[in-house]
């Protein structure tokens, strides 16, 4: 992703023109520089693709000084630094923690913000104790996400290929489920599709539950076999160049269930209404809201506990937030879900989750397929 355009006289390319967008507002933050160790964060600034293998360990972090741009990594990453970041100088570390003020020096860095959210409080303890003096740490949050949560016209288009090949894969595999299969057999299956199609991996890991299974938001696939007249419910998503999609379709072996239907219908008004709401300029508490309404004006009120959408981008779950706690407008070019849900103890749940896009003076719908396009 590599596209040119202006920024002022100059011709900067995507990822110069998003580190001049951060540096401008090194000031406001009183900071002369930035240590970014969020994963997609690293990514969006530098396209530098290492993997985290677990949340105490690291592939690096970019050092954005207001002149210089240094990747530290170390000796497992630098061919792939070198290769994917080339605005940036790789130096190559044996322990960051004691090694971070020579490298804050190479930035030209005196006080570097480091974000918070990703440092535990026993690295930043060691990073600390080998500061010189003259260096200063200050902790900061979502100041490069504030900048993710605008999404250009290609990563739109990204999403919405990474969606539609997640929506062709169930499609695919629809005639596939019969009952007696089970809900990790489905899963697998699914699975397995989504990679031969060129999923690059899962945005997560596949939910796929029956029965009164699906009355758990997240549940994890289990032996339990697929009955007709019940809830099946698929929640998948997966990452094409970087960015995630997500979607849930439930569906039932007997559609002509009545109470399947009931509950069906109640959901889809749900997501219909709260689509035709969202714009740009209205706030997430209230798209949560007319979801909502629907639900508890149809008596199923306590049965609708999460939020009804997040952001999606790098990450499946990012900024910004349709939900009752969230009161900051949304502005166009967010990419948000759209997904009620109703969850009934000892019956299941039925969840339908749509991505689209804020515009202006509407949503536009990222799906290729509608949710009863997969009632069997």
């Amino acid at each position: 992703m590599q596209s040119i355009k202006l920024y002022g006289d100059i011709k900067l390319n995507i990822h110069e023109q998003r580190i001049e967008k951060l540096r401008s507002r090194f000031n406001e933050k009183q900071i002369d520089g930035l240590l970014v160790f969020i994963g997609e964060n690293r990514f969006y600034l530098s396209g530098f693709k290492g993997e985290d293998s677990q949340f105490d360990e690291t592939a690096g972090f970019l050092v954005i000084g207001k002149e210089k741009l240094v990747l530290a990594t170390d000796s497992r990453f630098t061919f792939q630094a070198k290769s994917e970041a080339p605005l940036y100088d790789v130096y190559c570390y044996k322990d960051f923690t004691t090694q971070i003020a020579d490298i804050m020096d190479i930035a030209g860095i005196k006080k570097a913000g480091f974000e918070s959210a990703r440092i535990s409080v026993d690295t930043f303890e060691k990073i600390k104790s080998g500061l010189k003096k003259e260096l200063t740490l200050k902790p900061v949050t979502g100041i490069v996400e504030e900048l993710r949560v605008i999404k250009d016209e290609n990563e739109i288009d990204i999403m919405r290929k990474s969606l539609h090949k997640a929506e062709k894969s169930l499609k695919d595999i629809l005639k596939d489920i019969q009952p007696g299969m089970t809900e990790k057999e489905g899963a697998w299956l699914l699975e397995k599709t989504l990679r031969d199609m060129g999923a690059e991996a899962l945005s997560f890991s596949t939910i796929t539950a029956s029965g009164k299974n699906s009355a758990m938001p997240h549940a994890i696939p289990s032996d339990k076999i697929f009955e007709e007249k019940e809830p099946i419910l698929f929640d998948w998503g997966i990452i094409l160049d970087s960015y995630c999609s997500d979607i849930t379709r439930t569906f039932c072996l007997d559609s002509n269930d009545g109470k399947f239907k009931k509950i069906f219908s109640i959901v889809k008004k749900a997501q219909d209404e709260a689509t035709k709401a969202i714009c740009a300029g209205i706030t997430g508490k209230e798209v949560d809201a007319i979801a909502r309404k629907i639900i508890i004006d149809a008596g199923y009120g306590d049965f609708f506990g999460h939020g009804l959408g997040h952001g999606v981008g790098l990450a499946v779950h990012e900024s910004p937030r349709l939900s009752p706690l969230y009161d900051k407008k949304l502005e166009e070019g967010m990419v948000v879900t759209i997904e009620p849900g109703i969850y009934l103890p000892n019956w299941g749940g039925i969840r339908l989750e749509n991505m689209a896009v804020v515009r202006k003076d509407g949503a536009e719908l990222l799906n290729s397929t509608t949710p009863e396009e997969f009632l069997l």
